[in-house]
């Protein structure tokens, strides 16, 4: 299953974040794999793509995190899990 994880920083937390992410690498824990991660210019937040059979491994890793920052996690479907769903709509 794939999940869209963004997260805000708060100035106040912008150094103990920056300092655990140099640390850490900010890397998922067992059983997430990170497809990618953006961070937006200019400020202190960004998301990130992962995928994982479970979605309790996806909140390990927002609760390693959310000390520090804002974080919304979201299932995310493809364009070819979606298609289908969108079709059916239409027939109704």
């Amino acid at each position: 299953m794939l999940f869209i994880v963004s997260w805000t920083i708060s100035a106040q937390n912008r150094n103990a974040a920056i300092e655990r992410f140099l640390k850490t690498g900010g890397a998922p824990p067992a059983g997430v794999n990170m497809l990618g991660r953006w961070h937006a210019i200019g400020a202190s937040s960004g998301f990130g793509i992962a995928e994982a059979s479970d979605p309790v491994a996806i909140q390990k890793w927002v609760l390693e995190w959310n000390d520090l920052m804002t974080m919304e996690v979201h299932a995310a479907l493809t364009d070819e899990q979606m298609a289908p769903l969108l079709a059916a709509v239409g027939q109704h």
